[in-house]
């Protein structure tokens, strides 16, 4: 069984709950605990601003830092940034510098690293910040002049990451780094474009020997790369996962859970393929490109024919496939990947374009739906296994709700809106004490329930 990201600790992390994305480099997106939120009632504490606030991530117990960058599509230049947050008020204790970006308008990352630093990757651009007081401790801009999407430390402390490439537009470059120097150690070219942002996963054999694996979802396949001291080596293991200018999107992240992969396509919605065709990306600054700032809302019709698919990958044989249209609509869409929970053998997945969360058994010989929800969720969920609870978004006359749903009966829990007007793919983090933060562009909130 596939080890879980919040039972262990990773050397390339601070020591914390929740020191990167999605809790881990597998994507698994659960922590520990209950939020209990059928005998609780919900409290939120929720700030506006100009910003795209894209995620949370703890060093110490109650140190939070929020990262993200700014929506600017047109007008003046984006830049990245980096707070440290005051939970009860959301107010900045400390803010870094406005970090370039190398003019791309898209949501990086941050994750606190083992050796105390906070990094922060954005745009064309990666940085090691003091977490005292956030002042730059090391720059690099990037070898690739596009947009980055995904930031993992491995278990060595590199860092790595990769330019987001749509179909059509070439070859994708992994980068390897250095977390004290940032000096680019490995570069690897993929042997086609990738969108989602990369998972690892450190498999240990019986006799006690391990691999460190770097999967990336690209156009056709899904790749494994084999970590080695001073390189990185494709695998043997290469499923395909759709065919090219088929009728169904690109995948986003995977999540490495049960012993699979698991991923959901129909990624490169109209919005992702705007911001992904202009230089410097998202930048729509000539009148040739201004037009395209109307096609970027992600509830847009999708550009194929092809209903949402959840995608089940075995870790052990490429060939060992499963997939299952849990809604069957066309013109499906999405813009953040699914989850499995192993403790229940079940997946979440759903349908942003045309609505619908569904909860997806993997127990039989063949994916099952097991119940199905009428909402329209887009972010990436949070789990609590220990209770059987799972929170998402629920955008809804023109609100963004979050939603607590029982993962094994499909039960609508509780609904709360968070404050924001806009919804989008972002990230939930879970302060720990029964609280939710959530980002998205000109809103960050917590939701408690207490």
């Amino acid at each position: 069984m596939t080890n879980l990201d919040r039972e262990e600790s990773h050397t390339g992390y601070w020591q914390s709950s929740w020191p990167v994305e999605c809790g881990g480099n597998r994507r698994q997106k659960s922590t520990n605990g209950a939020l209990n939120a059928r005998t609780k009632s919900a409290q939120v504490i929720s700030k506006k601003s100009d910003r795209w606030n894209v995620m949370a991530v703890e060093r110490d117990k109650g140190e939070w830092y929020l990262g993200g960058t700014m929506p600017a599509f047109t007008g003046p230049p984006p830049f990245g940034w980096v707070q440290k947050i005051d939970l009860s008020t959301l107010e900045p204790i400390v803010e870094s510098e406005k970090l370039p970006c190398g003019e791309h308008v898209w949501c990086g990352a941050i994750l606190v690293h083992s050796n105390g630093s906070v990094m922060s990757i954005n745009g064309s651009y990666l940085h090691r910040l003091s977490p005292t007081d956030l002042s730059v401790e090391a720059e690099l801009e990037l070898p690739i002049d596009r947009a980055h999407n995904g930031l993992l430390a491995l278990s060595d402390g590199s860092l790595i990451t990769k330019d987001l490439r749509i179909e059509n537009e070439g070859r994708t470059t992994i980068t390897r780094i250095c977390p004290e120097s940032l000096e680019v150690l490995d570069q690897f070219s993929l042997p086609e474009g990738s969108m989602g942002r990369i998972a690892a996963d450190i498999v240990t054999r019986p006799d006690g020997s391990s691999t460190e694996y770097v999967y990336v979802p690209g156009i056709s396949k899904v790749w494994r790369l084999v970590v080695e001291a001073n390189s990185m080596t494709i695998d043997d293991w290469q499923p395909n996962y759709r065919l090219e200018n088929s009728d169904y999107g690109l995948a986003w992240d995977s999540c490495i859970s049960g012993e699979s992969c698991w991923i959901m396509d129909c990624g490169d919605i109209q919005s992702v393929r705007a911001i992904h065709t202009t230089e410097p990306n998202g930048r729509f600054i000539t009148e040739e490109t201004k037009d395209r700032v109307r096609r970027l809302s992600w509830r847009s019709p999708a550009p194929w024919s092809g209903a949402q698919r959840l995608i089940e990958i075995n870790l052990d044989n490429p060939n060992e496939i499963r997939s299952i249209e849990p809604f069957g609509t066309p013109g499906g869409g999405i813009i953040a990947p699914p989850v499995y929970i192993p403790e229940l053998e079940m997946a979440v997945a759903w349908d942003s374009i045309n609505g619908g969360l569904a909860g997806i058994s993997s127990a039989g010989e063949n994916l099952e739906m097991m119940w199905h929800l009428d909402i329209r969720p887009t972010m990436q969920p949070l789990v609590f296994p220990e209770s059987k609870e799972l929170v998402i978004n629920d955008f809804v006359d023109n609100s963004d709700d979050l939603i607590v749903v029982d993962i094994q009966s499909g039960e609508l829990i509780d609904r709360v809106p968070t404050g924001s007007s806009l919804a989008n793919g972002m990230f939930l983090s879970p302060t720990g004490d029964g609280g939710v933060i959530y980002c998205t562009t000109t809103t960050v909130s917590v939701v408690s329930w207490v």
